[in-house]
């Protein structure tokens, strides 16, 4: 954009702040009020009265409209035209380019993959119906959303967003990560349900009443009952929406976590008998790839509504390279998902490397140190995870070192599933991408044995008779 082109142009224009504040206004508006489903411009043209050409020019933010046409479209999605919301450009140049060079820059662009994806980000792909479930499940008494998926399929950012979505209709929400909790907090379960309560109400602007409800009489659990109950949910009769996330953490320190989630699915069944439960709504998130056994009739993972987030879809890919100012077909989509398993993190990963120009589409497909230097760290982790678990490493060498899909032990070829490395079809199991199958051939060509043995010291110290080193 140049100064010459904006002389030419009259009327407003949405600003970078006016156009984030009305697409968040018009994706709310389609999550509440048509069940999730994005509105085509003739559906805009019914719901604000103006003409599909005037949209296509309020949305494209190239061509100046009336001021008053700005208005009417915000006015029907409830929002009020601010003075920050929109430029004139023949008189703003100036003002234009910085605010393109300040603020563009930093909310338009792309940020580095790794973590959340902020709100109301363009690089956010909402996945349908998941997301739309969790919107409308959520605001039903005693709500409970599993999310489960393998590390980094964007676990936290639809928590945040479900959160989000609540948090304006005045619910009282909480986001609590076990990994701020010291590692001395999980050797007690008196001493973590107490930082549970305390940390909830203090996410809510709470003071620590903890004195007042704890009983060793009655000990932890009935204390935290008693805590929320005639404390937390107390206090009014908004809704207190609890997001629970990296809840993976407690499976390391099994009997804290049985009495817990036990605790969970009781406050859950007492929502069905009495009001005062019906206020308190849960998301739980954790991770596929660890698992410990929980009493089915104490477990919280098998009520509530379940969501998997899954791979993206050829579509998605397609969609989200589009944000990245990349116009692809569906056939390169494809060829990005059979390289990384369509992995939401991997996806994002390639493009921003794409959209930043350190590599091309072909490169990555093609130069496989140059796939393995960019996805380092992600190919470690899981290097790592297969390590503490060298059963499932040496199971994991066949599948790679297989040309067709091979059968293994039923149980491994789960947990290899659950940790997001194969595909599982009846019996036969197969690299869930072409990344994973050429780095960790590379590396059990050279270090399968030495897993071997690792194996057979562990059964050793563990009882076993024997131990057979056989290839």
């Amino acid at each position: 954009m140049n100064g010459q082109q904006y002389r030419r142009r009259r009327g407003v224009i949405l600003t970078p702040q006016g156009f984030q504040k009305l697409q968040a206004a018009k994706s709310n508006a389609e999550t509440w009020q048509n069940a999730g489903n994005r509105y085509t411009l003739e559906a805009l043209n019914e719901y604000t009265g103006l003409s599909v050409d005037t949209l296509m020019k309020v949305f494209k933010c190239e061509s100046g409209v009336d001021k008053q046409t700005l208005k009417c479209c915000f006015r029907a999605f409830n929002l009020s035209l601010e003075p920050g919301d929109y430029f004139q450009p023949a008189r703003q140049i100036e003002q234009l380019e910085a605010m393109y060079t300040a603020q563009s820059t930093l909310e338009l662009e792309p940020e580095f993959p790794g973590s959340q994806v902020p709100l109301y980000s363009a690089f956010y792909v909402e996945r349908f119906p998941s997301d739309t479930d969790c919107y409308k499940t959520i605001v039903q008494p005693g709500a409970l959303i599993r999310i489960e998926a393998s590390r980094r399929m964007g676990k936290t950012s639809l928590m945040a967003r479900i959160l989000d979505q609540v948090a304006t209709k005045g619910y009282r929400t909480v986001l609590l990560n076990f990994q701020l909790a010291d590692k001395t907090i999980f050797q007690d379960l008196n001493k973590f349900l107490q930082w549970f309560c305390a940390s909830v109400g203090l996410s809510v602007q709470m003071p620590n009443r903890l004195a007042n409800y704890w009983s060793e009489t009655f000990g932890s659990k009935i204390s935290s009952k008693m805590y929320f109950e005639q404390y937390l949910l107390a206090e009014t009769t908004q809704p207190l929406v609890l997001g629970l996330d990296e809840v993976d953490l407690l499976f390391q320190y099994p009997e804290i976590a049985d009495e817990f989630f036990g605790m969970l699915r009781t406050w859950h069944e007492e929502a069905k008998n009495r009001e005062i439960w019906k206020r308190l709504r849960l998301i739980v998130a954790h991770s596929t790839q660890i698992y410990i056994p929980l009493n089915v009739n104490k477990s919280p993972f098998n009520v509530g509504l379940p969501i998997e987030l899954r791979a993206f879809t050829s579509s998605q890919v397609q969609d989200l390279a589009l944000r990245y100012g990349l116009d692809w077909s569906s056939e390169e989509a494809e060829q990005l998902i059979a390289q990384v398993g369509g992995h939401p993190y991997l996806v994002q990963l390639a493009l921003y490397h794409i959209w930043h120009q350190d590599v091309t589409l072909e490169q990555l497909l093609q130069t496989s140190h140059i796939s393995f230097e960019i996805y380092r760290n992600h190919l470690q982790q899981q290097l790592w995870h297969l390590q503490q678990h060298p059963e499932l490493a040496i199971a994991f060498g066949r599948v790679v070192a297989a040309p067709s899909p091979v059968e293994i032990d039923l149980i491994q070829a789960f947990k290899l599933q659950r940790m997001g490395l194969v595909h599982l079809q009846g019996n036969q199991v197969t690299p869930i991408c072409k990344l994973y199958a050429q780095y960790f051939r590379a590396y059990f060509s050279s270090n399968l044995e030495v897993l071997r043995i690792t194996q057979c010291l562990a059964s050793t110290q563990a009882g076993s008779e024997s131990c057979r080193l056989n290839h």
